[in-house]
């Protein structure tokens, strides 16, 4: 979808690759800007570089940072996940680079943001998510907020953002011609995506208690431990579902199950849930719920997850290169667009790009 679209990446951790490899999957030309000298987090073969091409450069050194103003000139846009001020003391701030490139996109991720107290101080995810309010509720009352690692703050409220605001300059400057700079913050991402949680409100569904809203923690939405030490998901919110389930479970004609939003009684169905689930074992809860309405499936882990019939058969999650890794997403009715890209070897790519630069009217 992105064919004839080069987009630059200057080499950081985390989200500012992980937007990079989303955008090499959508059919960008993405140019990675590895680092010469490799870092203790440098990774010699990192998944997330999947279908980019990479040089390897010194940006600290003269000739190295010209090469490196060439390749962006020959772009559409550029990403990078630095603090605020670092590209700037390269010699790669937006100002200069769109000075001599003005239709130049340049995508900034951040965890705080550009501006603002806390814009040039260090964090990781979970700070970012805890300032949110994404954290919040990410787990029952009386244990430690906890969340899959990176995903609600790194990937959801960064990468996928950083994502978005390129395509949409990118189609800003089909008709402007002028460049956009993107401020991309995981803070304000990870809020952003709070707001299908806080539509709650009105509804007298939503509480700043944790525990006490519709989707935080009610027994018919959370995981129970099943007596193989595994987990089932139970998250049946609408009626019909909710009814599906207790008939499931035989329990449509107990009266502590018969108010769904009476949360006096959760306490006591969750006491209650919790013993049934422990009386089998996954792949039996698994079998019980198989085809069923009820909103009831496993908690696999990414292995378990690859062999699942449902997973398998749409090739969800495949072994290339060595690694085990997630197809593209979304998925488009032209199958060209459906590759999986090769993890390439660092600097691979160094004589194919600079001859490419040394062809092209800068």
């Amino acid at each position: 979808m992105l064919d004839g679209i080069r987009i630059i990446e200057i080499e950081g951790l985390g989200p500012t690759p992980f937007a990079g490899m989303m955008l090499s999957d959508l059919g960008a030309d993405v140019i990675v800007i590895h680092r010469k000298n490799k870092t203790s987090f440098s990774n010699p073969k990192n998944l997330l570089d999947r279908g980019k091409r990479s040089i390897e450069l010194d940006l600290k050194e003269p000739k190295d940072l010209e090469l490196a103003k060439r390749i962006i000139y020959s772009s559409d846009a550029l990403i990078e996940g630095f603090r605020p001020g670092v590209m700037e003391n390269l010699g790669l701030g937006p100002d200069e680079l769109m000075e001599e490139h003005p239709s130049l996109i340049y995508g900034r991720m951040t965890g705080w943001g550009q501006s603002g107290p806390r814009s040039k101080q260090a964090g990781h995810d979970l700070n970012y998510i805890g300032l949110s309010g994404a954290l919040w509720y990410a787990s029952h009352p009386e244990t430690p907020p906890f969340t899959p690692p990176a995903l609600v703050g790194d990937v959801g409220g960064g990468a996928l953002y950083l994502v978005i605001g390129i395509l949409s300059a990118l189609l800003d400057s089909k008709e402007s011609k002028k460049g956009t700079v993107i401020d991309a913050a995981i803070v304000d991402g990870s809020a952003h995506m709070m707001n299908l949680f806080m539509s709650l409100q009105n509804t007298g569904m939503f509480s700043t208690e944790r525990g006490g809203s519709l989707l935080d923690g009610p027994p018919w939405s959370r995981c129970y431990k099943t007596s193989d030490g595994l987990w089932m998901s139970v998250q049946c919110l609408e009626l019909k579902f909710y009814q599906e389930f207790l008939e499931k479970m035989g329990l449509s004609e107990n009266p502590l199950f018969q108010n769904q939003l009476n949360t006096e009684n959760w306490p006591e169905m969750i006491i209650t849930l919790e013993a049934m689930f422990l009386e089998k074992s996954l792949a039996e809860w698994a079998n019980e719920f198989d085809h069923s309405d009820a909103c009831v499936g496993p908690v696999l882990d990414p292995i378990s997850s690859m062999k699942d019939p449902h997973l398998s058969h749409r090739e969800t999650w495949v072994e290339k290169d060595g690694l085990i890794q997630a197809a593209p997403s979304p998925r488009f009715d032209k199958e060209s667009n459906q590759k999986i890209g090769k993890v390439p070897e660092r600097g691979e790519h160094m004589q194919e790009i600079l001859s490419e630069i040394s062809n092209e009217k800068l």
